[in-house]
């Protein structure tokens, strides 16, 4: 799961231009290194509304990606929610507020839901039509119609949404999530052309962009409609990529499933469409289903 659909608007994008605090983030965030990336926007954030949100995106990321850091994310978030002042900041904050509630439930630290869609209710009221959080807000939206209301006609109008509002905005990893989140509702109903199409799509966009946090999940979920040998292949090397990087700590356990002897690595029965799987700390996480779209 996951982006994280796990960034902000303006923090969903690689860093451009040449301001060096935006390249470093970037840099830092792309190889997992959230706390480092935010503890380079802290002294502005500690005053700036906008790089407030973009720490708290960062630091949520990590949630998603590691299973932990959720004191850090929260505290981050009151921060920028006491900083925002206009109807964008505050829909922006409320964005954020509702995806830490929805990770949070989905990695069962605690049953958040009713939060989560109260605070995507109010960023909606809030953002305007055309705002550029707008994308991002529908996508979110998304997660929690797949898996939290288990609602995936639901799911799928958002991340349409997402999809076309991000190619709008040239926000060119969000739709790497949304390519991604789309392949998966296509794989469930049945169209493995379509997933394939998809999950593809979300890879090549990950390797362009040097998103390296985000390839292994790409790699693991295209072997899913990938055969064999290419499938095992696809897996290899996001297993190699989770030992170099540390992170997904959900996709390291799945990886080992897939592979273990007895199963054929792809297919519903080792991706898992129900189940609770263990983070590597040794706390409960999602469902696989839920952590193979958390990245």
């Amino acid at each position: 799961m996951s982006h994280s659909g796990s960034s902000d608007s303006s923090e969903s994008r690689p860093g451009r231009g040449d301001d060096p605090l935006d390249t470093a983030v970037w840099r830092l965030r792309s190889r997992g290194c959230w706390y480092d990336a935010a503890a380079l926007l802290a002294p502005r954030a500690a005053a700036d509304p906008a790089m407030a949100l973009r720490r708290t995106a960062l630091l949520t990321e990590q949630c998603v990606f590691t299973a932990g850091g959720w004191a850090a994310a929260e505290e981050a978030l009151r921060t920028a929610e006491a900083l925002a002042l206009t109807d964008e900041e505050r829909g922006t904050a409320a964005c954020e507020r509702g995806h830490l509630a929805y990770a949070a439930t989905l990695f069962q630290v605690r049953d958040r839901a009713d939060e989560a869609r109260a605070a995507l209710g109010r960023a909606a009221a809030l953002l305007p039509p055309r705002s550029p959080a707008r994308p991002l807000l529908d996508f979110r939206r998304g997660l929690c119609a797949q898996h939290l209301a288990h609602n995936p006609v639901g799911a799928l109008a958002a991340f349409r949404r997402a999809h076309a509002g991000a190619a709008a905005h040239g926000d060119e990893l969000l739709r790497s999530f949304t390519w991604r989140h789309l392949a998966a509702l296509a794989e469930q109903s049945g169209d493995v052309h379509e997933a394939r199409r998809g999950f593809t799509e979300s890879l090549r966009i990950r390797e362009e962009l040097g998103f390296l946090v985000g390839i292994a999940p790409a790699l693991a979920a295209l072997a899913q409609v990938t055969d064999e040998p290419e499938a095992g292949r696809l897996r290899a090397e996001a297993a190699r990529l989770v030992r170099l990087l540390g992170v997904p700590a959900w996709l390291a356990e799945r990886l080992r499933r897939a592979d273990a002897p007895g199963t054929t690595g792809t297919g519903p029965g080792v991706a898992g469409a129900s189940g609770t799987g263990r983070t590597a700390a040794g706390t409960t996480g999602p469902s696989a289903a839920g952590a193979a779209d958390a990245g």
